[in-house]
This record gives C-alpha cells, structure tokens and sequence, in this order.
C-alpha cells in the first residue's frame, strides 16, 4: 500500500539578484493515512518552505529543483497549474502560520470559510453557509452561528486560529499541512487548538504534517518526528524511539534548550552556539559541524549521509546516544532577592481604557485592564507576570516604565512616588526604568541603523561625547554577543534572535536598575531563546538588574523568575515565591496554565491531553461577578459568582484568592 504523500529527494531554490539559495535539499518524507508527522527544526532550517513546496505555493523566486511529491499517486511537482488549483484545499490543506494575515479583513468569516467549498464543489451561498456553520462547531468556536457574520478582526488570536482551521477543513482534505499552528498562542488556547487537530484527525482519517521548533509541541501529537537542519533530514524516526534514543546531536541539543515542566530546575539552560549555515554558499561535510560538540575532522570534510538503523534514520558520524544528561549548576543562578531593599512598590494599581460612542464621541464604558493589583519587587530580583493575553500583564508593564498612565493607584521607585502629575522628576529618575518590548522588529525604527538605535538614549541624556557614545555603543554590542560591524546594518538584516539583543542592548544603554520584559522570547526558537535567557541571567547576576518579566509560559517564567504573580482578567489570583507557585499552586487557574504548557517527553505529553482551561477569556468590559475565573473553573460553585474571593495565605508570602483553592490555607499567627 503505497503512502498518502511520499516526498522523495525534494530540492527547492530561491533565486536572487546574484545568488542561488538552495533552501531544501534531497530532502525525503512519507505521511500514512490518519499519520501524524511532526517536522522540527530552528527557524531557516526549511520546514515552511517543504510545506509550501508540497502546497506548490512558494514566492515566484522560488522553484521546485528536483525530486518529486507524490499525493495519492500523482506527482505534485509536475502537475499542471490548473490542475493543482484542484488538489489545494480539496485533497492537500494548508494552515498558514499567522492567522491575522491569512484572513481577508474586508470578507466575513462565514462567507471565507465557504469560499472554498463554492469553488471546488459549486455549492450555492446557502449550502456553504451551512456548511461553515458545520465547521465552526467541529472546532469548538463559541458561538459559531454568531461568528459567520463577524469580521476577522473582530476575534481573538485563539478564534482567529479556529476560522483558518475550519476553512482547512470545510471541503474535507485527505492531508492537512499545519506549519507552527499555534506560535503566538497563549499556552492554554496552544492545547485546545492542537486538541482539536488531534482530534479532527482521528476522526476524519486525515494525514497531518505538523511543523513546528517546539520539541514539546509534537511530543504528544505526532506518530512520527522528523528534524530538519540546513534543508536536509538530520534526523527521522518513531516519537517515542527519537525522544528516548535520539541519535544525532542537534536533535539532543534542540530538546536540552527547552525549560522542561517535568524536570524544572534554575540550571544554565543549553543553547546552541553559532547560527545555521549560509545556504546560498555550497556547504561542504555535515552541516551542522560549525555547531556541533561532537564534530571531528571527518565532518569537516565528508557529508555523513544518512544512517539507518531500523525505521531509525540519522545523518551523523558520531551519533549520540539518547537525551543530553543535564549537569544541574541549580544553586548557582538562585537569588537571594528578597534579603535585598525593595525597589519598587506597587499599591492598588488601577487602569481603565473608556470606550466611546456615540455622535459627540462621548464615555459609554470602559476596559477594565487592570483591577486594584498590588505588589512589589527587591533590587535584583526577577518578578514573573504570567498569564493567558489580554489579563493586564502588558499594561503593567508599561505602567512600571511610565508608558501607560494610571487610572488610580501608586507606584514607589526606590521609596519616591513615581505617579503623580504633580512632581517633577530629574533625566536620572527616567532613565532607571527601560522596557524591553515584545516584538523586536516594529519596535526598531526600520529606516535607523543599529548603531542609531541603540545609541539613540544616549543622546537623548546627553551621555558623554560623540566618541564616548560610540564606544559605549561598541560595548553594548559586545554584552549582548553581537559582532561590532553590526552597527552600521539596519534591524531587518537581523534574525528574530539578533533583533531581540539590539532590543536588549538599547534597554541597557543607560544602565538601568529595572527592565520590564514583555514576552521577550515567545516568537523565537528554542535554541535562541535559551541563548536570550541565559544572556539575562547573567546579565542580573552581573549588574544586579531587576527584571519584570512578563509571559503567558510558566515552565519560562519559572526559569526566570524569584517570584511568581499569575493574573487573570485583571486580577492577581496567586501570588509568592517561583518554587511555591511552581511546585504546590493553590489557585485551579494557575494548575491549569501549568498542565497546558507542552512537555518534551511523549509519554507524559500524552497523559497530560484534555486537561486544561476550556474556553476564551471573558470580556473585560463586562468580567464575570464574584470571582472572574468562575465561567471556566472546574470547582465553580454558587458563592463564586456572589463573592468575590479574598486573598488567603498558603505559605510564607505565597498568597491566591479561591474560594475552593487546590490546598488548605493556612493560618497566619499574629
């Protein structure tokens, strides 16, 4: 019986002004029936563009080479435009990695959804209509009869994914093709969407090819992995085989870059140094020699080739021989940050958004982002704001550094009130509070050189001369491990990784004493964020810098941070130091952030599917009564929506507020 899809030795080029990039190379994959197969790999490394090549969807610089691939028997390489035109969305799916992009902002999502289904079935307005009805329901859209008539950007990044889903399914592929469904998703809305694949594909009978960076992603959701390096398979073989007997040795180091849940400690996280190889030069010996710790004169020389060992494949002279055994350094990156003086002192921090209406534009409501929050943070500590987008982590942060402005509320920098209109602060005071923000390339300016960027506060606080700027710009490079001549090259010359140090770089230039972080590493690669991560680190222990650190990943977070506040529509619902809230959680919502984040160990992964937090984030406009958390909790009784619950201790500043918490409270002596 011959496979769904078999691509066999796939050569894929992109043609420029004067170079020829060769961006996937004899590269060879099979997707059974009801298969699937995860393909992992760094960013550049050709997942996207194997997938767009089956798809026959590449840039007009780009052309399939050589090799061939074979959908139910027929070459899709070679076939005939007009009859690909058949194929795509009928027999082969595509879901596009950013949904916002993906969707037409002008069409409905109903009549999107049912495009497909008019052009390849001839189905009239009405029956597709039923049909994208039909759908939306098969991926759990809430209140799908309501949504057909809605915009796309009327709906949240979660619903956002379900729409591009269901219109992957609404003529009913035989494969479909998910390239990084669920990057930008918060961890909860990650699990219910690769539920529904997981789930859609079972009963459906439906080949999936998952491309994904994340080892935790495909560790309980595909059969088969295959990992992919420089255009060309590294690596391929059962998920259970390749997670417990891995051979080759960036497939070990892309699994040991990743915070892992199941084993969480504070030690050093592995990164893989150097970048992957320039593809429009021709590589000669492995590939991933440059990078490798293994590599000797051989690799240097020969390309490996692949190796099999039963249904095992690996390109690699040494192999290695399962998992990197982890060297915990644990006690060494700890703080003692709470000894320390407290640097900053939030107290009942309030922030409302109004909404307007009306012909004269007047106040009919109001976004209610932030709700009576208090906390505070020692000199050197890392403080972790984690929960799902759209709680208030952001706006915090931007509150902290004085880009926001507070509804009510108080915010004490080194014991002087920060927020009042009414007091004049010196160049000094502004300057200790910078902001790391969360996309680093629309928050450098495109048209400034790097060089501009980063020496740009400096001018502003007219910090030394011209030649002493520049020769601070030139050590800021240096700490955030960038070569000097990158400072006469521009922010779009840069990788995601690269872009996030200039970010890093402009937020020390003027040696601050707290950086806000928001999500500073939830779009970029394992092996990138773990090199940003343990930049920071070392970066804190060095200067003694205070980090807010705000994302929606706990196993990051934990990695990060001293202490832990989780927020949910507003509030902080738990609260204490990282190793409580890590280990013993006291609120459900916290143990459901913590059981959706994926754990790169199958076994686990698979034990760990179907629990999570169901549904989308009420609206902050009108939150829910009682406790806000109520409409999703699983322990949700009749007080929940009457009283809103108080903060109760668990433990030495460990507080949360439920009224049914996970533990027993305990009682404070006074």
């Amino acid at each position: 019986m011959s496979p769904l899809l078999e691509v066999k030795d796939l050569q894929v080029q992109f043609a420029g002004r004067s170079m020829l990039a060769t961006a996937v190379n004899e590269f060879s994959l099979n997707i059974e029936p009801g298969e699937s197969v995860g393909l992992v790999g760094e960013s550049g490394c050709g997942k996207t563009t194997t997938g767009l090549a089956i798809m026959r969807l590449l840039p007009p610089n780009g052309k399939i080479s050589g090799g061939s691939v074979t959908f139910e028997g027929v070459d899709l390489a070679s076939l005939p435009e007009k009859e690909m035109r058949r194929v795509r969305g009928k027999g082969v799916a595509l879901i596009p990695q950013d949904p916002l992009s993906s969707l037409n902002p002008t069409m409905k999502i109903g009549r999107q959804i049912g495009e497909g289904l008019r052009i390849h079935e001839g189905a009239s307005e009405a029956e597709a209509r039923t049909r994208a009805l039909e759908v939306l329901e098969m991926v759990e859209m809430p209140s799908p009869s309501e949504r057909l008539d809605q915009y796309p950007f009327e709906l949240s990044g979660g619903l956002r994914q379900r729409v591009i889903i269901a219109m992957a399914l609404v003529c009913k592929p035989r494969l479909l093709i998910a390239d990084e469904p669920t990057t930008a998703l918060d961890v909860t809305i990650q699990a219910q969407i690769l539920d529904i694949i997981d789930r859609l594909r079972s009963e459906l009978n439906m080949g999936l090819l998952l491309i994904t960076h994340d080892m935790g992603v495909i560790a309980g959701r595909t059969d088969r992995v295959v990992v992919m390096y420089a255009g060309k398979r590294a690596e391929g073989a059962s998920t259970d085989d390749l997670f417990g007997s891995m051979r080759h040795p960036y497939s070990q180091a892309l699994l040991a870059s990743m915070p892992n849940l199941e084993n969480a400690t504070k030690h050093e996280l592995v990164s893989i140094a150097g970048m992957p190889p320039d593809l429009t030069k021709q590589v000669v010996g492995c590939p991933f020699e440059p990078r490798c710790s293994h590599a000797q004169d051989r690799c240097r020389n020969e390309d490996p080739g692949l190796t099999f060992e039963g249904d095992h494949s690996y390109a690699c002279f040494y192999p290695v021989n399962g998992p990197a055994k982890v060297v915990i350094r644990g006690d060494a990156l700890a703080t003692t940050a709470r000894s320390r003086k407290e640097i900053i002192q939030v107290k009942n921090l309030v922030k409302e958004f109004p909404i307007k209406g009306g012909l004269i534009r007047h106040k009919v409501g109001a976004i209610q982002a932030v709700s009576n929050v208090s906390f505070s943070i020692a000199e050197g500590e890392t403080f972790g704001l984690v929960g799902e987008s759209g709680c208030g982590k952001t706006t915090i942060g931007r509150m902290l550094v004085g880009i926001e402005t507070l509804t009510s509320g108080e915010i004490y920098f080194n014991d002087r009130l920060v927020t009042s209109k009414n007091l004049k602060f010196t160049r000094e005071e502004y300057r200790d509070r910078q902001m790391m923000f969360q996309d680093p390339y629309s928050s450098l300016n495109p048209r400034m050189s790097v060089n501009d960027i980063i020496g740009e506060p400096l001018q502003i606080q007219h910090q030394g001369t011209k030649a002493e700027q520049q020769q601070r710009i030139y050590e800021l490079l240096d700490i955030v491990g960038l070569n000097r001549m990158a400072a006469s090259r521009y922010p779009h010359e840069f990788s995601g990784g690269q872009r996030q140090r200039i970010g890093l770089a402009r937020a020390l230039a003027l040696n601050p004493k707290l950086i806000v972080a928001d999500e500073p590493v939830s779009a970029l690669d394992v092996s990138v964020q773990a090199q940003i991560l343990n930049l920071m680190k070392n970066l804190q222990r060095e200067r003694s810098l205070s980090y807010v650190f705000v994302s929606h990943d706990l196993a990051v977070v934990y990695y990060m941070a001293d202490s832990i506040a989780v927020m949910y529509l507003g509030k902080i619902v738990e609260i204490g130091d990282a190793e409580s809230v890590f280990r013993t959680p006291a609120h459900p919502y916290t143990q459901g952030l913590l059981d959706a984040v994926p754990v790169p160990d199958p076994e686990e992964a698979r034990k760990k599917r179907g629990i999570q937090v169901k549904g989308e984030l009420p609206s902050p406009v009108n939150p829910p009564s009682g406790c806000r958390f109520r409409t999703r909790c699983p322990r949700e009784q009749d007080i929940c929506a009457e009283v809103e619950p108080p903060m109760v201790s668990f433990g030495e500043r460990h507080m949360a507020a439920c009224h049914f918490p996970l533990r027993t409270p305990v009682q404070i002596s006074s």
